[in-house]
């Protein structure tokens, strides 16, 4: 029995150096992080250990005896993004802003920094990745200059752990938590362990001093956040901070909230004096025209809660190559190639088979709901026939294979915003709900139906026989 006791206690044990995750066995590739090559022989077989009860900090209460002001949320001064947080910043919270670079994080944080100086808040806006003097520079640019405001460039934890102590901030802005590293774990600034130790570090700190903390996360190549997955289970808020870096257009999405909702999106503006919030960015996805275009139809989208009315643009032209193009920007290829199968087998529209078609959204924004399905099928058929759309028309739907119209979450929000931006006519699946005052509703029940929206002949072709365009049958539209 001794022999055996002592055969187990020398057995060598391993460990990951990358996030600490311990086996009794050598893997190449660590079970936990997924990282290659990083398990190392780290000794002895790994201790049992059991923990003793221990002397209780607080004592427990009833829960309608726990003081709620506590977490009463501070608004940041900027309106966008307390839409997101629910309100604001709570004392003590945890915030993760993750984006690809270049999309505006460190512009949107420092914003937030001054006006949360300019309220007699003292803030310590601490950056990894540039110099002190590189944040001033756009400080000044953005007119983010506060007496309350601190800046320090630092990659040490401990030197960012004293700090905290010296300022004393009721806001730590960190830039980015990749970049700081502890000198207590092994391992480069920006690996599992480093970044698990910083955000632990930083957590205890901000839940102890009552203070609102924000954390800047890099992002992967697939657009996922970097470090373990620990991170975002250990912070309060993750948010997602997205855009083209071609378009003005920033969106920020809540990913997790522990105090307020998650389907709530901020919309900025990107521009030469910083970031501005847009409190109805619906006008950055349309174009403006006196006159209907062929190829272009209007829908509804909801970002989380919020509806924005976005223009869809498709262009069909004959093809010079065996095998057509099909080229897409701001929607989901698959789903365009689904509406181009529909169209061709339900809607009778054969001429798509062996044409190039070109696809896009305006202003950047991206549409994967199925509701802008209506709309795209609606905008090819008009580039395919070369024939307008009725104006002031939006179309809201999901469209299914065998060619039906379905119904999609929150119609009445949609119509709602159409009719607020002037527009009076729509196409809708059954049972919209109540319809807004002044627009008229045509419901659908298929593909074939809403394309009767569309002339029966082209104008140009009338025009090129000397009569007059004929009229749309829904123009206006029939229906409620």
């Amino acid at each position: 029995m001794a022999t055996r006791k002592s055969a187990a206690k020398d057995r060598p044990s391993y460990r990951c150096t990358e996030c600490g995750w311990t086996t009794a066995k050598w893997l190449g590739r660590c079970p936990e992080c997924q990282a290659w090559g990083t398990v190392e022989e780290a000794g002895g077989s790994p201790a049992v250990r059991t923990t003793a009860p221990g002397r209780v900090t607080t004592a427990a209460l009833p829960i309608g005896q726990v003081d709620g002001r506590q977490a009463t949320a501070r608004s940041t001064g900027v309106a966008e993004l307390d839409r997101v947080l629910g309100g604001g910043l709570v004392p003590g919270a945890v915030v993760l802003l993750a984006g690809e670079p270049g999309v505006g994080k460190s512009t949107l944080l420092l914003d937030v920094a001054a006006k949360a100086a300019s309220d007699d808040h003292r803030t310590l806006y601490v950056t990894g990745e540039e110099s002190a003097s590189q944040v001033r520079l756009r400080a000044d640019r953005i007119g983010a200059i506060d007496d309350h405001l601190y800046l320090a460039a630092e990659t040490d934890l401990s030197a960012v752990l004293g700090h905290l102590d010296s300022v004393k901030p009721s806001l730590l802005i960190l830039d980015s938590v990749q970049t700081v590293a502890s000198p207590e774990i092994d391992g480069a600034p920006g690996g599992m362990a480093q970044v698990r130790e910083v955000a632990g570090a930083l957590i205890r700190a901000s839940k102890e001093r009552g203070m609102s903390t924000l954390l800047v996360g890099h992002v992967t190549k697939d657009g996922n956040i970097a470090g373990p997955r620990l991170l975002e289970h250990l912070v309060d808020v993750v948010l997602s901070f997205e855009g083209d870096r071609h378009a003005r257009l920033r969106l920020v999405r809540g990913v997790k909230n522990r105090y307020g909702a998650t389907d709530e999106v901020g919309c900025f503006e990107l521009h030469d004096e910083g970031i501005t919030g847009l409190a109805d960015p619906s006008g950055l996805f349309l174009t403006r025209r006196d006159e209907p275009v062929p190829g272009t139809c209007l829908t509804v989208t909801l970002e989380g809660r919020r509806p924005l009315v976005a223009e869809v643009q498709a262009l069909t032209v004959d093809s010079q190559i065996p095998s057509p193009r099909r080229t897409t920007s701001g929607l989901e290829t698959s789903r365009v190639s689904m509406m181009l199968a529909v169209l061709e087998q339900r809607g009778r529209i054969s001429a798509l088979g062996k044409r190039d078609i070109y696809s896009a959204t305006v202003g950047g924004v991206k549409l994967s709901e199925p509701a802008a399905d209506l709309a795209v099928a609606l905008a090819l058929a008009s580039a395919a026939s070369d024939t307008p759309l009725p104006k002031n028309l939006v179309a809201i739907g999901e469209v299914g294979l065998a060619g039906e119209v379905r119904r999609v979450t929150g119609v009445q929000r949609r119509l709602a915003e159409a009719a607020r931006l002037g527009f009076t006519h729509a196409l809708v699946p059954a049972d919209p709900g109540k319809i807004p005052a002044g627009m008229r509703v045509r419901e659908v029940a298929d593909v074939g139906e809403a394309l009767r929206v569309l002339p029966r002949r082209p104008p140009r072709e009338s025009a090129r026989k000397g009569a007059a365009p004929e009229e749309s049958e829904a123009s206006p539209l029939s229906g409620r």
